[in-house]
């Protein structure tokens, strides 16, 4: 869609992926790096003049027009791309299903029997399903490393901090970060380097990125072998531009235990976020995330600062032990995206918990992964991550190109 033709509504839409409440597109600029491009932006991005709705109807009603657009989407505007909508959001953003209750689910278009992934869950759909060229989400605990997998992209989450959140609705900011999907790495790549502006420290593309492969155990350890299986070929062509494989650990002490660190550091974040809004306007929830926002009503000050210092502790540990020149792989989930119908509990413990003990390790770190889609399992889409330490973001979209484009 050229920007003599960014439409007044939503663009036709079979899946679902779009807000049609308050819809908004914008064209480019008439010159720039991304000019030729549509995106989509997830409904946690302000736009002047437009109400985000977060995911939900009693947000949307008790908020006000922003008076500014988000600074992520101003970047990719000035670049020449053009926003053609607003893309559906799990609620309050705290679940990784792609459900939501009151607009309904965005379908999955690689396989429409199953979820979508979320909570970017529009963003994802809408590039899989060839309706924009690439769409950002944001990325808290796998809020677009998720929805990629079991969509069929690329998606990255970057360094934490290196692109500005100004303008993005506030979830869990120790965590919180922009990312970004597209259904190539060509293309991941030039969003990328107009949504990083400077080059961050220690991320120079133009050198040698990695030099040492090392594959997570305790990450594939917890992925089911069929999916093991159909990530081998993506771990081969990497192996082949780096020339080695080792073997390491994410965790010494656990995954499982890291994950308790950060849901409790995560939703001490949220509920100070979001407590009180909640409070005074006691909106209705899907059974996963209402369960979500209870126990995060119930952490303490002392144990949310608590868990974050552990938080803390654990992304000095990852800086000692990933090293300038380590390229980090596993599984971006451990499993297939779930059934549509998926009872909750089970999509809760079966694979909410087993994907997030994968996924935690890039939060607690503030490290950017960027997940790569390399194969299927009985039709579904499977992910391979590829991560590395802070800064890296730029040598791991290279990374992508050289190795999958």
């Amino acid at each position: 869609m050229s920007r003599s033709q960014v439409a007044a509504s939503p663009p036709a839409d079979p899946f679902g992926a779009f807000c049609t409440d308050n819809h908004v597109a914008q064209p480019g600029a008439a010159q720039g790096p991304l000019g030729g491009l549509s995106f989509a932006a997830k409904d946690v991005f302000d736009v002047a003049g437009s109400t985000t709705g977060f995911g939900h109807p009693a947000w949307l009603a008790s908020h006000e027009p922003a008076h500014e657009t988000a600074a992520a989407v101003t970047r990719l505007i000035d670049a020449g791309a053009d926003l053609i909508g607003r893309t559906i959001s799990d609620e309050l953003c705290y679940s990784l299903s792609g459900e939501n209750p009151h607009y309904g689910t965005p379908t999955n278009p690689r396989t429409p029997d199953r979820l979508p992934g979320g909570s970017s869950s529009g963003s994802a759909v809408a590039v899989a399903g060839g309706l924009a060229d690439f769409a950002i989400g944001t990325d808290c605990g796998g809020s677009v490393r998720v929805p990629a997998s079991y969509c069929g992209l690329y998606g990255m989450r970057p360094t934490h901090g290196s692109i500005p959140l100004a303008g993005v609705s506030r979830f869990a900011p120790r965590f919180d970060t922009i990312g970004w999907f597209a259904r190539d790495a060509a293309t991941l790549k030039r969003v990328g380097e107009v949504l990083l502006g400077d080059v961050l420290p220690g991320d120079d593309a133009s050198t040698p990125g990695f030099r040492r492969m090392i594959l997570a155990d305790d990450a594939f350890e917890r992925t089911d072998p069929a999916i093991r299986q159909a990530i081998a070929p993506g771990l081969e062509a990497i192996e082949r531009l780096i020339g080695t494989r080792e073997h390491g650990v994410l965790s010494p002490e656990g995954l499982d235990r890291w994950l308790e660190t950060f849901r409790t550091a995560q939703a001490g974040e949220v509920w100070a976020s979001l407590g009180a809004w909640i409070g005074e306007h006691r909106p209705s929830f899907g059974k996963g995330v209402g369960e979500r926002l209870s126990f995060a009503s119930t952490i303490t000050p002392d144990a949310a600062l608590a868990a974050r210092a552990r938080a803390d502790a654990i992304a000095i540990e990852l800086v000692g032990r990933i090293g300038a020149d380590d390229l980090i792989c596993l599984p971006t989930t451990p499993t297939l995206a779930p059934l549509r119908g998926t009872a909750s509990d089970e999509v809760e413990i079966d694979y909410r918990r087993r994907t997030m003990e994968l996924l935690c390790s890039a939060g607690l770190g503030g490290l950017p992964q960027l997940t790569i889609p390399v194969g299927t399992v009985d039709g579904a889409p499977v992910g391979l991550s590829i991560m590395a330490r802070r800064g890296k973001d730029r040598a791991l979209l290279q990374l992508a190109v050289d190795a999958f484009a």
